[in-house]
């Protein structure tokens, strides 16, 4: 029997057992594999297959029996089936639409896996899933044909932590320099894809824009082995900003503010992460800093009823700023009414 429709036979015998299954009878549904051959040969073919099973995520276990039950290998079922989502419709169709808009991007990593779980949706969903009427826009950096291709080598080295070796073009240096780098996540943030990962050659943690990567190798060593391990404590959101203050310009500081009138309801969708509790004039609110500059232009955009409490610094700054742009319309003006 071929190597693959045995694993697939196995993993339909023991998917569908209701006990565990004894190495004896694992030999006797498999008697041309199994069987015929000595013990310790019979032995170590099955365990090349209960690796191989083991590692597609097939929870596969050995139990030793009891009064209950006797002594064999049995599939943890509910590590391996998913619970039911249950689903509304129409949630069912905003999920379409988003997975469609964002295959039709044709940048975006798991391609074939997205439409998969695409045409499963779809099955599901039947006539209740509208035709998506969606756009995404992600950018000129999109436009890169390389782009789509370097996405899904760099989707499947995090998967399985390989290790990349890559040629970047960095915006802070003219020329372009090898990086062996530890992928640990991709993040799309504004339209730009960004790689997370460990850079040997600079002995840290660094991002790497996507679309600034000439050259782009895995490697191909012990495919099946991972060259490194992500640490439990990393997140992609500490390494791609998404907001102009979580830009790692400074050390970290806490800024209060006070949001009045039409803005205090607003403070959770403003600052999202940011701790917020009412206040006699509205609604406080204090959040972590790394750019105090890209804070303070924020701030400046949501008009008066945005005020900077603390600390200091920030309100001084925030007020020589406020002072600058009153200058500049107040120049401008003067040339108007002379004019």
């Amino acid at each position: 029997m071929d190597r693959t429709e045995r694993l697939l036979d196995l993993v339909a015998l023991l998917l569908d057992a209701r006990e565990p299954i004894s190495w004896a009878e694992l030999r006797e549904h498999f008697p041309a594999d199994y069987g015929g051959i000595s013990d310790d040969a019979a032995e170590r073919k099955f365990e090349r297959d209960k690796a191989e099973l083991l590692e597609l995520g097939l929870p596969l276990t050995y139990i030793q029996g009891d009064d209950d039950r006797k002594d064999g290998y049995i599939v943890d079922r509910s590590a391996y089936y998913l619970p039911e989502a249950n689903l509304t419709k129409e949630e069912l169709a905003v999920l379409y639409a988003a997975g469609s808009a964002a295959l039709a991007s044709g940048a975006f990593p798991g391609r074939d896996d997205l439409a998969h779980a695409l045409r499963k949706i779809g099955f599901f969903g039947g006539d209740a899933l509208p035709s998506p009427r969606v756009r995404m826009e992600l950018g000129s950096a999109q436009s890169d044909p390389e782009l789509s291709s370097r996405l899904e080598q760099l989707w499947e080295a995090c998967a399985t932590h390989k290790w990349v070796q890559i040629a970047y073009g960095s915006p802070k240096r003219s020329e372009v320099t090898d990086r062996k780098v530890d992928p640990y996540g991709l993040a799309l943030r504004r339209g730009v894809w960004t790689l997370v990962g460990y850079c040997h050659l600079r002995q840290g943690l660094r991002t790497f824009h996507v679309h600034r990567i000439r050259e782009l190798k895995v490697n191909t060593a012990k495919p099946r082995t991972p060259d490194f391990e992500v640490p439990a404590d990393f997140s992609l959101d500490s390494h791609v900003a998404y907001y102009p203050w979580q830009h790692r310009f400074h050390e970290p500081m806490e800024v209060t503010l006070l949001l009045r009138g039409e803005l205090a309801p607003r403070a959770a969708s403003l600052f999202p992460g940011a701790t917020a509790e009412p206040a006699t004039e509205g609604t406080r609110v204090r959040l972590g800093v790394t750019f105090l500059e890209g804070l303070l232009r924020f701030l400046l955009a949501l008009g008066p009823d945005c005020r900077v409490e603390s600390p200091e610094p920030a309100v001084t700054r925030v007020r020589q700023m406020a002072s600058s742009i009153l200058e500049r319309h107040a120049a401008t003006d003067e040339k108007k009414v002379t004019a």
